[in-house]
């Protein structure tokens, strides 16, 4: 059994993520762009019930960014963390660049591709499909 952490910028909201993952992408949509301030954000894709948070001091909260969509930061540090959705029953979703250990693939794909900003060289080449 392989688990895998993350953690906030201050180091108050930990989680522990029991492998393995059920996929990784980079998200293009203007929603994940707006709340991490970046051009893509790349998200582990988890079953919910093989996640762990250890927030003692209670900092996570949950924003609702859309009807049946909430995102997950810590209260202290800002750091937006997760995403969980009714259209992904079951599912949390963790931003990879916040994990502190290696999570047990590489992206699979870029989603919401249409929505890429022209700003930001990503490698046509990358062998991923867009979608």
């Amino acid at each position: 059994m392989t688990i895998a952490h993350a953690q906030c910028l201050c180091g108050d909201l930990n989680l522990e993520a029991t492998l393995p993952s059920k996929w990784v992408a980079h998200c293009h949509c203007s929603l994940c762009r707006r709340a991490h301030g970046a051009a893509f954000v790349t998200w582990v894709g988890m079953d919910a019930t093989r996640c762990v948070f250890d927030d003692p001091r209670q900092r996570l909260r949950w924003y609702q960014s859309t009807p049946g969509a909430e995102r997950g930061f810590c209260s202290r540090c800002g750091t937006m963390m997760f995403f969980r959705s009714n259209r992904w029953p079951g599912e949390l979703h963790i931003a990879l660049a916040h994990f502190t250990t290696p999570v047990d693939r590489a992206p699979q794909m870029h989603a919401y591709w249409e929505d890429h900003v022209p700003w930001v060289a990503v490698d046509q080449n990358d062998g991923l499909p867009r979608k």
